[in-house]
């Protein structure tokens, strides 16, 4: 009779020689929401997970299309509501206190860390040395260690230091690619890093126009790299918004749509998009863009000029448009489960953003 395999020796054994080693699966068990029901949904298959912690989230998108609204905004105040310390990296300088007092981001010292550094060895030195002091500090107390959102705002921005060396000496040549690799080293660190720790990032980055006559479409800076590394990528598109608070159209623009693509995901089906509606005056509505996805699901069917659901006890739910806000959309939500993809995409294949032409209604 063949013996079972013990592997308490083998356990043992790898757990002294090889340092860093984690054994056993370390699923996320801390999310935090965009801010945004449809998106959130895309990202995870959950109305109201968005990001997890030890994992790496990246928003890439054009200057204005709502990146830096949705993670240093929405996001590090939803974390601080749930007791989370942000760590937030600018490196752009472009993150007033205003403005982010404005989104409802509490800037006091016990609930956020604000720093701003240009060069991409320095975010990762300062990364590492507060992973390396964090593992030592509660190494006895794994569950019970702070939990950290680290959100770097953002990483096209980022310098190399050939690129300073070669300003300094008035030679603007580049880095000769060294920056993709570097952010590429960057973003693997962290993940082997955060591994089944309380900790997460989220990343913004910028896209740019492609000069190739036979792939038009935008794409993302920094190369592949980082891109494999992480675990869910959000591809965002900078759209007008010509509409007043009850929904009719107007000539002048109110805001922006944000056209968000889910490039790629772990725990939900890749390539899926919805557009988000942040108007200037009053921000993002939670519920912007949950109509237009149940559309699509199948869940609210035209009839007429009208929309009807059909609930789990058989009652129609009819009713304009417009109408369909707060609770109706809160009844959808809690019925709602999508049955699971019977087939897995490969979602580290090269990724674009997803550039259309204009329309004038767009415009």
């Amino acid at each position: 009779m063949t013996k079972v395999f013990d592997a308490t020796k083998f356990r043992k054994s790898i757990t002294k020689s090889i340092q860093g080693l984690g054994i056993g699966f370390s699923d996320p068990t801390d999310w935090i929401s965009t801010g945004n029901y449809a998106l959130n949904y895309l990202m995870t298959s959950d109305f109201n997970k968005g990001i997890p912690l030890g994992k790496v989230t990246v928003l890439a998108g054009e200057s204005g299309a709502g990146k830096s609204y949705i993670a240093s905004g929405n996001i590090i105040k939803n974390a601080q509501e749930q007791g989370i310390f942000v760590i937030l990296i600018d490196t752009e300088n472009a993150l007033d206190e205003k403005w982010l007092q404005a989104l409802k981001v509490d800037t006091s010292e016990d609930k956020l860390l604000k720093l701003s550094m240009s060069m991409v060895d320095d975010v990762a030195k300062t990364v590492s040395e507060f992973m390396k002091g964090y593992k030592e500090q509660h190494a006895d107390n794994k569950e019970g260690a702070p939990k950290v959102l680290f959100v770097i705002d953002s990483l096209g921005m980022m310098l190399t230091p050939t690129d300073v060396n070669q300003f300094e000496a008035g030679d603007m040549k580049g880095d000769l690619g060294r920056k993709p690799k570097a952010l590429t080293a960057l973003v693997r660190n962290c993940v082997n890093m955060f591994g089944s720790w309380n900790v997460g990032l989220i990343a913004t980055n910028h896209t740019y126009a492609s000069q190739d006559m036979f792939d038009p479409d935008d794409k993302i800076s920094g190369g592949q790299g980082f891109i494999y590394a992480s675990s869910i990528v959000v591809a965002m598109k900078k759209l007008k918004l010509k509409e007043d608070e009850a929904g009719n159209k107007v000539s002048d623009v109110r805001g922006i749509r944000a056209a968000c693509k889910v490039m790629k995901t772990r725990y939900a089906k890749p390539f899926e998009g919805v557009q988000v509606k942040i108007p200037y005056e009053t921000g993002m509505n939670p519920y912007s863009g949950l109509v237009d996805l149940f559309e699509k699901k199948g869940l609210l069917v035209q009839t007429g000029n009208r929309l009807k659901y059909i609930d789990k006890a058989g009652k129609e739910h009819i009713d304009f448009r417009k109408a369909w806000v707060g609770d109706k959309l809160d009844m959808i939500m809690a019925e709602f489960k999508e049955e699971a993809p019977t087939e897995i995409e490969d979602t580290d294949a090269p990724i674009e953003v997803e550039t259309k032409t204009k329309s004038k209604k767009e415009e």
